[in-house]
């Protein structure tokens, strides 16, 4: 199947949901999308879904609102993601970055980059078969053996 196989259909989903994706990354609802945009939550949710198609003027001023190009809403767009819902990893990522920027403390925000940062640095660590630190716990050698 080619990108000119996709429907209409599959089009609007696969824009909605990068709508959704980057609405999600900023921290906004769809309440305050929708009053950025001028629109009803229902509207924004209809353009979330696909339900609704998004026109020319209306995908540029998202774009605006959301600091996106336009093409944005199109990356990655293939006959194989336009229909593929986001799997549990992508989900989790979404609500992470959501919650993240719900944190108003500026110093809590900059531990918890840290903190993955971290986390992800003894994680790969481990995958190359390296000790990272002597914090290892006896719990973390028993999980390798």
């Amino acid at each position: 199947m080619t990108l000119t196989n996709l429907t209409t259909a599959e089009i609007e989903r696969y824009v909605g949901q990068r709508i959704r994706e980057r609405r999600t990354m900023l921290g906004l609802t769809q309440q305050q999308l929708a009053e950025k945009l001028g629109i009803t939550y229902q509207q924004a949710h209809k353009y979330e879904r696909g339900i609704n198609r998004v026109s020319a003027g209306r995908l540029y001023e998202l774009a605006s609102v959301l600091n996106v190009d336009v093409g944005f809403f199109f990356e990655g767009l293939s006959a194989e993601s336009a229909t593929d819902d986001l799997n549990p990893r992508q989900r989790m990522c979404l609500d992470v970055a959501r919650n993240f920027t719900r944190i108003a403390d500026l110093r809590q925000q900059d531990a918890l980059a840290q903190l993955t940062r971290t986390l992800a640095e003894r994680s790969g660590a481990r995958r190359r078969g390296g000790k990272t630190s002597e914090a290892d716990t006896p719990e973390d050698d028993q999980s390798e053996s």
